[in-house]
């Protein structure tokens, strides 16, 4: 009943902040910043390094998003939000842009009011457990105790997983990601469920990272992106084509080391377009000719992201698989650019 109420009471206050935020772009341009809302931390996607400064697969979009607008990948505020502050901070107008793991989903876009732009992770609800545990499978949990973050849907799916295989467990609830590694080392729970990748990233900060397994039920769909408020179709279409531009970038093989190459023409219209040299799609936007060019500068092409942040070479160690560019079998697919 309480998530009926905060629900209703905040489709009120997204409906309003339609109406009261919908120049967002002109907003960030006056200010001169765009305000990101992000995890609390989570390494990997983001989180501050020992300078303070924050680094990451999400933090990656929100910098492209800034450069493409402000020209400046630098000129953005980290918001750090939970899985229940990111809602109200997006639809109060406290962030011009939620980039953090979040969802997409029908009641999400539909009834909070808010508009995901496209897919930059796609994810699914996973399980951790101590290898001391002896467990093989998430249906051997019966009785378990489960960390687990509330106001998020990984809260339902986990419920509707036990349900559905007539087995019991005791939620232990908690806020953040960092007090639910907490929680969990401490062994005040057997299990922490989450979005898989947000496990894996969990895990790799761990000191002893192989006394701890991953079992292999992925139990829901978690397609994760950047959102905006409904009603701000100018501002959407700014983040929706800055991530398109990642994922096309990737597909047509501009990377950070080819981009000044590449900019100064190609043989290649959509390149040439996306790079602003060709076409007037930057004016389409309200932006410059070359944002697509400033939003790949700010930290290379999608692969380049991922691979950088959370791919195999990096101690989370995340493969593509799904998230791998529809030429190669995944799902990672854009729209043209023309």
């Amino acid at each position: 009943m309480k998530k009926s109420v905060f629900l209703g009471a905040l489709t009120v206050a997204s409906i309003a902040a339609g109406g009261a935020f919908a120049g967002t772009l002109d907003d960030v341009k006056a200010r001169g910043k765009l305000n990101c809302g992000v995890t609390t931390g989570l390494v990997g996607f983001a989180a501050p390094d020992a300078n303070g400064e924050w680094e990451g697969f999400d933090v990656g979009v929100c910098r492209a998003v800034a450069a493409a607008v402000l020209g400046d990948a630098t000129a953005v505020e980290f918001v750090p939000t939970t899985g229940k502050t990111r809602f109200t901070a997006l639809a109060s107008g406290e962030i011009d842009l939620l980039a953090r793991n979040t969802t997409w989903t029908f009641s999400r876009d539909v009834d909070l009011k808010f508009e995901f732009v496209g897919v930059n992770y796609y994810d699914g609800q996973g399980f951790m457990v101590p290898t001391n545990l002896g467990v093989t499978s998430a249906k051997d949990l019966d009785g378990a105790t489960v960390c687990i973050q509330t106001g998020t849907t990984t809260e339902l799916n986990l419920a509707d997983f036990f349900r559905a295989n007539s087995i019991s467990y005791e939620p232990v609830p908690i806020e953040t990601n960092a007090e639910a590694q907490q929680q969990y080392l401490a062994g005040a729970c057997d299990v922490y469920t989450t979005d898989a990748s947000g496990l894996a990233a969990t895990r790799a900060t761990f000191e002893a990272p192989d006394e701890h397994v991953l079992l292999p039920e992925i139990i829901s769909k978690e397609p994760l992106g950047p959102l905006v408020r409904h009603g701000d179709n100018e501002w959407g279409d700014v983040v929706r084509w800055t991530l398109n531009a990642l994922i096309t970038a990737e597909e047509l093989g501009v990377t950070s080391a080819n981009i000044a190459e590449m900019a100064a023409g190609s043989n290649n219209p959509e390149i040439n377009r996306l790079l602003g040299t060709e076409g007037s799609l930057g004016e389409m936007l309200g932006l410059s000719a070359d944002w697509g060019k400033n939003a790949l500068e700010a930290g290379g092409n999608y692969a380049e992201l991922f691979e950088k942040n959370i791919g195999e070479n990096t101690p989370i160690a995340l493969s593509r698989g799904l998230n791998a560019q529809w030429t190669d079998g995944g799902l990672l697919y854009s729209p043209p650019f023309r």
